[in-house]
């Protein structure tokens, strides 16, 4: 892999006597794909929201340089636009900051204060500034950092922008599904066009015209700024983040990180491909069919390939699952960023059912024949017990970060405690550690008598049987976790979608045998076939 990727080829994964592993899914070269912006060089610079990454992409030959690498001081990019200068502004969207990263590499930040910071775009010298949240703001922000000037607030989640060639301010805004426009000095906002597939980026072809991709259609649309009548240039998937022009191509984003170039005639070209943002816990049926939790996308693999069968864009979605099981056919129960713990049934009519909220970062989960979910509360250091009437039991609390959720062989709740480095179990008689010197263990999974561990600050898959003690390492050197030496920072909230948004590199096992887990660095799902 090029300069930039999610994980280098280079790091050779080893495994055990016995153990075979597959990868099921590509591995992705980016950690999703969210702002877009042409450089003065013509390369594409990218935002990723979820990697805290800023690459440049050759379009001829593909290759990624790494501009603002994860664990530096622009975190959860979503949107850039270059100053006059040639420095990077970029919104991060998480942290309510807007920073500029010069050619020299430092950054520094010019506002904190703007919650839901999104869309962004300089025009002679000038910058512009919205907040994707509703009542969001549009506003000039001076580059001295001072107070900025608001063009417009109460905005239901407006996003990427750009000035036209008429010198008027366009900008769509998703809670409403239309595009306006307005003076950049001031004035009355003017409504170009509504009805839209939810519109989320605004850019303009060298005709004129609006380029507009639409994230829950998955439409990319050229809209007469004069007329609004409207065209369609491609059919893609739901999930489009925004576009750029080189010269006169035109490409787009797509929150899993792939980046289509719109040909003529509606046809289409990858110049990278998309895979998983950022793969966290799976689910097997008995069938053996795979489910993937992905934040944003639910998906299920057949055939060797992906298929979305629920997003944060889809009708009745439960929002952004964490961990979830399958607790009957074609029903789960998850647990979403927003602390809620949530039955649902995806491409069904009916709504999910919330069974109990407001907690501090759910993660793993397991479900007993009853519907009784036992699940880690990581922000809190607790393990509850949830029945399905929404009546809550603390079975275990002060805990450092528990995540991974399994029932032992004697009905005991095994949880991993990722912050204290160990396996605890949770019974009668308390908490006893199970398994300790471990690093950051998050997935766990009982297979027969063996104790499945994917440490993700180890980067290894660890068989511990619970009966002799013995301990082997089946799988190291696995594409999980942060890479050696970067400390990654924390991805905080972002409502309505999502609250803090964190890794859980998951665990599951099919009817065979066969185990999987999530590659989280490279965005790939793998499957170990472990022998006796």
């Amino acid at each position: 892999m090029s300069q930039g990727a999610r994980y280098s080829s280079t790091t050779s994964i080893t495994l055990a006597d016995g153990v075979r592993i597959e990868r099921l899914t590509p591995p992705s070269r980016l950690f999703g794909a969210n702002g877009l912006r042409t450089g003065a060089d013509n390369r594409i610079y990218v935002a990723q929201v979820a990697g805290s990454t800023i690459s440049a992409i050759d379009i001829t030959t593909g290759d990624i340089e790494t501009i603002s690498a994860k664990g530096g001081d622009i975190v959860a990019p979503d949107d850039i636009a270059f100053d006059p200068d040639g420095n990077i502004i970029a919104t991060e969207y998480l942290d309510a900051r807007v920073s500029v990263r010069g050619k020299d590499g430092r950054s520094r930040v010019l506002r904190d204060d703007l919650p839901g910071a999104n869309g962004i775009t300089v025009h002679q010298g000038r910058l512009f500034v919205n907040e994707c949240r509703p009542g969001g703001r549009l506003m000039e922000l001076p580059m001295d950092g001072s107070a900025p000037k608001v063009l417009q607030d109460n905005l239901i989640m407006p996003n990427a922008m750009e000035v036209g060639p008429d010198g008027l301010l366009y900008y769509p805004v998703m809670g409403t599904n239309d595009i306006w426009r307005i003076d950049p000095d001031g004035g009355e906002p003017e409504r170009v066009v509504g009805d839209l597939g939810v519109p989320d980026s605004v850019k303009f072809d060298p005709q004129g015209f609006i380029v507009s991709t639409q994230v829950h259609t998955g439409e990319v649309l050229r809209i007469n700024p004069r007329t609004g009548e409207r065209q369609l240039l491609a059919q893609l998937n739901s999930g489009l983040d925004n576009c750029t022009f080189v010269g006169d191509r035109l490409f787009v984003s797509n929150f899993c990180g792939e980046i289509t170039e719109i040909l003529s005639g509606g046809q289409t070209r990858a110049l990278l491909e998309g895979g998983l943002l950022w793969p966290l816990d799976l689910a097997v049926t008995p069938e053996g069919v795979l489910y993937v939790a992905d934040g944003t996308f639910f998906y299920v693999l057949r055939e060797g390939k992906l298929h979305t069968v629920a997003s944060l864009f889809s009708p009745n979605t439960p929002g952004y699952i964490r961990g979830f099981t399958i607790v009957g056919p074609g029903e789960f129960v998850g647990t979403t960023s927003s602390g809620q713990v949530t039955f649902f049934q995806p491409g069904a009519d009916a709504e999910p059912q919330v069974v109990a909220e407001g907690f501090d970062q759910l993660y793993g989960l397991v479900a007993t024949a009853n519907r009784t979910v036992v699940t880690a509360e990581l922000g809190t250091g607790r393990v509850l017990s949830i029945r399905a009437s929404g009546e809550v039991e603390v079975l275990a609390s002060g805990l450092s970060a528990p995540m991974g959720v399994a029932f032992g062989p004697d009905g005991s709740v095994l949880v991993s405690e990722s912050g204290g480095g160990r396996v605890v179990s949770i019974g009668g008689a308390g908490v006893d550690t199970v398994v300790d010197g471990l690093e950051s263990p998050q997935g766990i999974l009982l297979r027969g008598n063996e104790l499945l561990i994917l440490d993700v600050g180890l980067k290894a898959l660890i068989g511990v049987d619970l009966e002799t003690k013995v301990r082997r390492t089946l799988a190291a050197n696995l594409p999980v976790g942060a890479p050696d030496g970067v400390v990654a920072k924390p991805l905080n909230a972002s409502p309505p979608f999502s609250g803090p948004m964190g890794p859980f590199a998951g665990l599951a096992a099919g009817p065979d045998g066969t185990v999987y887990l999530s590659a989280d660095a490279e965005g790939s799902v793998m499957a170990l076939t472990i022998g006796a």
